[in-house]
């Protein structure tokens, strides 16, 4: 059989080839994938367990559960003041990840350019190339990470069709202020893009609140955005996320949505129901436990004389590789440290020189993998 042209043209992802390299090896700290160390909400888990004790185990909507879609729109009301309609306004997909994809397939035609920040998550560029649009990198290498209305000229979004971004990012941690946003947005309405939103990250900032530019004036009508459980709640495995979106557009993901994944996962649903209703604490003290954690790698690569973004969002941080061959350098931490981090190569040109680095382990694994890096650089 003959795979498309388009699915050869899309490199596998980096991220993962490491990932399966750390797992052939023993005695492998991974700083590598982007997953929370901790477990679900204990609330979250017995409304997950107690779905399935009663049998309900069947499909649901298609946009899912009206009482999930309920709580996601007061949440997002009472947490940035935006009101969508439960009913026509949001659609619950099989994490971000497909909200996305449907997205993308939604409102991105054949030829269609899509301008999307680097570095920048592996899996923008690919969806946009399935989709048959255009990607078009967009560096902020020379901005701190943030994306600006220079780099935006720069790179030609003024002839775009879209922007689809990431912030709090994946994989600098680079956060995108009020100020900051405000004139994307007024760059995004002069040249009628579509924004979609990546806003995974959103509960996961450290001194700033996180600002949606769909609160924006004239954005939310131009923006689709994306959230869900799998950071904040640790529910990753559980792959629950949802769009907000103007009713047209949440039609169009959906009818892709219908046909594809039907639904997303049941019981899913009913953990985060719960997680909304009910544990805002738990979420609190992990994204106290990853400040910690964020500043404490921060410190050591500041001992170790390595530059290092101060990242202020999600939970990685994005140091230069020492000697600037980010490839070979994550490839020799871990064949001679057994430490797994990420090469910057991986999430664009723009990230060549660097790595991610994930915090999102415990303190004594960070303790330990920082002193073999330590070693490593010596």
């Amino acid at each position: 059989m003959k795979v498309s042209d388009r699915v050869e043209a899309v490199p596998p992802s980096g991220i993962r080839r490491f990932f399966e390299l750390a797992e052939e090896m023993d005695d492998v700290i991974s700083l590598g994938v982007g997953e929370p160390d901790f477990s679900a909400p204990w609330a979250a888990r017995e409304a997950a367990i107690a779905s399935l004790e009663r049998g309900r185990t069947s499909y649901t909507a298609n946009r899912g559960r009206k009482d999930l879609r309920e709580e996601i729109a007061a949440h997002v009301a009472e947490r940035y003041g935006l009101e969508y309609d439960p009913d026509d306004e949001i659609i619950v997909t099989t994490g971000v990840s497909e909200g996305v994809d449907v997205a993308l397939r939604a409102l991105v035609d054949p030829g269609d350019v899509v301008a999307v920040p680097q570095p920048s998550y592996v899996s923008y560029e690919p969806g946009i190339t399935f989709a048959g649009g255009q990607p078009l990198p967009v560096p902020t290498s020379d901005d701190e990470f943030k994306l600006t209305v220079d780099a935006l000229e720069r790179a030609g979004a003024a002839d775009a069709d879209a922007l689809l971004y990431c912030y709090p990012n994946n994989p600098t941690g680079a956060i995108m202020t009020e100020e900051d946003l405000r004139p994307v947005a007024a760059f995004a309405q002069e040249h009628d893009l579509t924004v979609f939103a990546d806003e995974i990250y959103s509960e996961l900032t450290y001194g700033h609140e996180h600002t949606s530019i769909a609160t924006l004036p004239g954005m939310r009508e131009r923006t689709v955005v994306f959230n869900g459980f799998s950071k904040a709640f640790a529910m990753t495995g559980l792959r629950l996320g949802y769009a907000l979106a103007p009713p047209e557009a949440v039609a169009g993901m959906n009818r892709i949505h219908q046909y594809s994944m039907l639904s997303a996962p049941t019981t899913a649903q009913y953990a985060a129901i719960e997680a909304l209703r009910n544990c805002e604490e738990e979420v609190a003290e992990m994204i106290g436990q990853y400040d910690r954690r964020r500043q404490f790698v921060l410190s050591r690569f500041e001992e170790m004389g390595i530059d290092c973004f101060e990242a202020e969002g999600a939970f990685y941080v994005f140091p230069e590789a020492p000697g600037g061959d980010d490839e070979a350098f994550a490839e020799d931490l871990l064949q001679e440290h057994g430490v797994a981090v990420v090469p910057g190569s991986v999430f664009g040109e723009d990230g060549e020189g660097h790595l991610r680095v994930s915090y999102a382990t415990g303190l004594d694994d960070l303790r330990e993998a920082m002193d073999r890096i330590e070693t490593f650089v010596e």
